[in-house]
């Protein structure tokens, strides 16, 4: 296979990946992208939400918060120039506790310091951008929105085809052996060699690492969450995206309501632990991933702590009227039976011994590699902010 000086071999062929290897090519490097699936971004990327975050929610000065509110920006500017689907239509986010509105103005003091277009409002004027939603007081977001990330990943594949970048499906990594002038990645598709290697394999990027020799102190655990869609009668309830507040103490967002491109209405996602690391339904069951989460120490410390938010999303995963009873704390209007489902996706979600949660960016570092560990929201939004950022530290790994 094609090598030199400046060949970067990239697992994965999300988002993350595609963008990681744009930019490289741009750079002047060869690259050549390995993905074990037969189509670009068909797990995380392809199954999420569709929204450009604005960078509100996360902990100033952490990568989230500099990459979220700058992927804002230039992911709205990709998709513009090259001809994807997005449209800004700003956001809620909704109190409709007054338990809730001390965790609404923090919210607003992360979205000042983040640099994130926000203010607080009241519901009379929350109801001037969604007339059926139910709140005490709302944030409005003005920089929110929604894109085509598969559009966004085709064409990423595109430009860097264009660039002379190889993209190779169906080329599942097993090995990663790196030596004083190159790293050596072995596929059930054949072997490619180049200078560096960059793990950006999501779901499996753990497993990928500790194939390359690292070990790293954190295990990706599967959480599914689920979607359904209004039908077309009860669209018109929903003008853009209306949020919940979400819990400081869980690092979920909560079922939220999102506008697409299309004009359909995406109700969730939920957060449920999920059976396989690819496991899109209940019925989706992988022995290996089970063995490999219930392993892991941190996970019966998380379920532990969380065990009644747990049973919660579960029951909510089960019944679609306990779905609809989240959804009308926001839009109370929303009547019975107006919820189709829709897809699933899934989170790989990093952990750590402790049962904590990875809340930012993770990457670990070893020569000729930097392995993608922990990739959460906003990483589609940010993912040309995180191409750049790994293109930088690759320029010291030689």
């Amino acid at each position: 296979m094609a090598q030199g000086p400046n060949h970067a071999v990239i697992a994965g062929a999300g988002i993350v990946g595609l963008a990681t290897a744009l930019e490289l090519a741009r750079r002047g490097n060869r690259v050549t992208v390995l993905d074990k699936e037969s189509s670009v971004a068909a797990h995380q990327t392809g199954n999420n939400s569709g929204v450009i975050h604005s960078g509100l929610y996360y902990t100033p000065g952490s990568l989230k918060a500099a990459l979220g509110a700058a992927g804002a920006s230039s992911m709205r500017g990709f998709a513009e120039t090259h001809g994807v689907d997005v449209r800004i239509t700003g956001k809620l986010v909704v109190a409709t506790r007054e338990s809730q509105l001390p965790a609404l103005k923090e919210l607003l003091r992360r979205g000042i310091e983040n640099g994130v277009p926000c203010r607080l409002i009241g519901p009379e004027e929350a109801r001037g951008y969604e007339p059926n939603v139910q709140c005490l007081a709302a944030l409005r977001v003005e920089s929110t929105g929604i894109v085509d990330y598969r559009g966004v990943c085709a064409a990423l594949v595109r430009l860097i085809r264009e660039a002379g970048g190889e993209i190779h499906l169906n080329a599942e990594v097993l090995a990663v052996h790196s030596d004083a002038v190159g790293v050596t990645v072995e596929t059930d598709a054949g072997t490619f060699r180049g200078h560096q290697f960059v793990n950006c394999a999501g779901l499996h990027s753990d497993r990928v690492a500790r194939l390359a020799g690292i070990r790293p102190d954190v295990r990706i655990i599967p959480f599914r969450g689920e979607y359904f869609e209004l039908t077309p009668q009860a669209q018109h309830l929903v003008n853009g995206l209306i949020y919940p507040v979400p819990d400081p103490a869980f690092p979920f967002l909560g079922v939220h309501l999102t506008k697409m491109t299309t004009g359909s209405v995406h109700a969730g996602p939920n957060a449920v632990f999920a059976l396989a690391r690819e496991g899109y339904t209940w019925l989706t069951v992988n022995p290996r991933d089970v063995m490999d989460s219930a392993a892991w120490p941190g996970l019966w410390k998380l379920g532990a702590k969380f065990w009644r938010v747990g049973l919660s999303e579960t029951a909510r995963s089960l019944s679609r009227k306990r779905f609809l009873a989240g959804l009308r704390e926001l839009v109370p209007a929303l009547p019975d039976d107006c919820l189709v489902p829709a897809h699933a996706g899934v989170r790989a979600q990093a952990m750590r011994r402790d049962g904590t949660l990875v809340d930012d960016f993770l990457y670990e570092r070893a020569p000729r590699q930097i392995h993608v560990l922990n990739a959460p929201s906003p990483a589609a939004t940010a993912a040309l902010e995180i191409g750049r950022l790994i293109a930088n530290e690759l320029t010291g790994i030689q």
